[in-house]
């Protein structure tokens, strides 16, 4: 079996002891990370925590930061964004969702944001976000050249993520996620022209 990208969907095929073992290395994972604030777990801990063998995770996953970051994915896919039967996505709940679910895995995404596995984590995150922003940019700009809308939702992802990485990372402890859904709620409205920098209210 070939490892899957990361962010990719579950094929539907898959045995259900597969699914199993997959589901159980990945909540290993979050669960290791978030204990031990690092990313450098050794592939026989998380095969132990997930009571399975080592090949496994290699015949699964390739490697383990692909488990990692599968992890993570998994997380974002489960927690903030809805999938349709015909796998769409749909859209995130809102900043103050999203703002929730980072504060409370903290541990979990600074140290993928910051470990071995940091830029294919960032990829991955950006690459599902900007999914579910292609439907917002749709709806809000009308009728958009295929490629516009394809970039203008990787560039909201990208600077979102800029954002909140640096939240995550950066931030006073315990996180607020009122202000970071604040600072994004802020940031739309000045892209999206519903408020103006200048003037700080709404346009005429």
């Amino acid at each position: 079996m070939q490892p899957r990208t990361p962010g990719e969907p579950e094929p539907r095929s898959q045995d259900r002891r597969v699914l199993r073992s997959r589901a159980a290395l990945m909540a290993a994972a979050v669960q290791l990370v978030s204990e031990r604030g690092s990313t450098a777990i050794p592939v026989t801990d998380l095969a132990e925590a997930a009571d399975v063998s080592r090949q496994l995770i290699y015949l699964q996953f390739g490697d383990r930061d692909t488990l990692l970051v599968e992890a993570a994915a998994d997380l974002v896919r489960r927690e903030l964004i809805a999938e349709t039967e015909d796998d769409d996505l749909e859209a995130l709940e809102g900043a103050p969702a999203m703002a929730r679910h980072f504060a409370a895995h903290r541990p979990f995404y600074r140290a993928m944001l910051t470990g071995s596995c940091a830029f294919a984590m960032t990829r991955t995150l950006n690459s599902l976000f900007s999914r579910v922003n292609e439907k917002a940019v749709r709806q809000r700009f009308g009728e958009l050249d295929e490629d516009v809308a394809r970039d203008l939702a990787a560039f909201v992802a990208g600077g979102t993520g800029a954002v909140v990485n640096d939240w995550l990372i950066g931030g006073a402890d315990p996180l607020d996620p009122e202000e970071l859904a604040h600072r994004l709620l802020r940031l739309s409205e000045v892209v999206t022209g519903s408020r103006t920098p200048a003037d700080g209210g709404p346009n005429r």
